[in-house]
């Protein structure tokens, strides 16, 4: 009788390490899970050395990536990224920056350790920590440079490219079509009048 009722108490003994062991390791799986998606990233151009690309935590990153609270993004010569972050927000990195973006709810910080970053829209000011040591505060439309201690406002026009570049652009063409008109060739021998 003892025989059973030993066998009875071991095998209770262990249905409960194992249940408590399944209890753990579940309490575990879940505190390891990482946070929600704070946003997606945007890559445009083309890497000026060859096999480079625009890399997240790392890892090469393409156009729809998601993008998690404290991720480290970084550009390559040649190539930007626009972090879009939903209602919180849209930042461009220049070619050749390092930014680790930390969003929480609507409010957006960074650390820029390399490079430029733009705020194209935010829903409130965006900290950005320099290499400097200084924390800028920026609003749409300011750049910060991971070297200064200064925020600047971006003066770009359409297609990114800034207003003085427009201006030039125009003013040439402005000025081939008065040179092909003023040097045509003018035929002042055959002179032709309406018929009446």
């Amino acid at each position: 009788m003892k025989s059973i009722d030993t066998k009875r108490f071991a095998l209770k003994v262990i249905t409960s390490c194992v249940l408590f062991a399944f209890i753990v390791s579940g309490s575990l799986v879940t505190l390891a899970t990482t946070s929600k998606p704070v946003g997606e990233i945007l890559v445009t151009g083309v890497s000026q050395v060859g096999g480079k690309s625009v890399t997240v935590n790392g890892e090469a990153a393409k156009s729809g990536r998601t993008i998690f609270t404290s991720s480290s993004i970084s550009t390559p010569e040649g190539m930007s990224a626009v972090i879009n972050l939903g209602k919180a927000g849209r930042i461009q990195m220049a070619p050749g920056s390092t930014f680790v973006v930390d969003v929480n709810g609507n409010a957006i910080n960074g650390n820029l350790t390399a490079g430029n970053v733009t705020v194209l829209s935010s829903s409130q000011s965006v900290g950005v920590r320099t290499m400097t040591g200084e924390t800028l505060s920026l609003n749409a439309g300011e750049t910060a440079s991971a070297t200064s201690g200064s925020a600047s406002k971006a003066q770009t026009g359409p297609g990114g490219v800034n207003w003085w570049v427009w201006a030039a652009i125009i003013g040439g063409a402005a000025a081939a079509v008065i040179l092909v008109v003023t040097l045509g060739d003018d035929d002042d021998d055959n002179i032709t009048s309406p018929v009446r």
